[in-house]
């Protein structure tokens, strides 16, 4: 069995184990995941919903828009997942929070016709004007 994916807010109040990927990691470009950040990017992975437990404390979620509900860290704020009705079976966890988050890389760019213009990755890696399969 692979080793569990594990993470926790920045103040250490929300631990959580998650796995396996369901997708390969992606960094996000949206205005949504923008302003939810306060980075230029969010980078994400996804795992299906009844495969992410907390092992210490829950997060507060809202609805961030119609249908899309993120969850972040009540004590410091620190963003955790993102689910949309439209995927119920999945959930996104938030790259910057992994315990080990040089274990895991992301593959490609969705979102970039968000990205304000300065926003060019020079990685190499993709970059798809909306999603993946847009």
């Amino acid at each position: 069995m692979p080793e569990p994916i594990t993470g926790r807010c920045l103040c250490g109040a929300i631990h959580y184990a998650c796995g396996p990927l369901l997708y390969p990691l992606t960094l996000c470009h949206c205005r949504s995941c923008r302003r939810a950040s306060g980075a230029h990017a969010l980078g994400w992975l996804t795992v299906a919903a009844t495969d992410l437990r907390y092992t210490q404390g829950q997060p507060v979620e809202f609805e961030s828009s119609r249908g899309r509900h993120r969850a972040f860290c009540g004590h410091c704020g620190s963003p955790l997942t993102y689910r949309s009705d439209a995927r119920p079976a999945e959930i996104d966890v938030t790259l910057g929070t992994l315990d080990r988050p040089g274990r895991l890389a992301p593959v490609d760019h969705i979102w970039m016709e968000d990205a304000p213009g300065w926003d060019q990755p020079g990685d190499g890696l993709p970059r798809y004007p909306r999603g993946r399969h847009a």
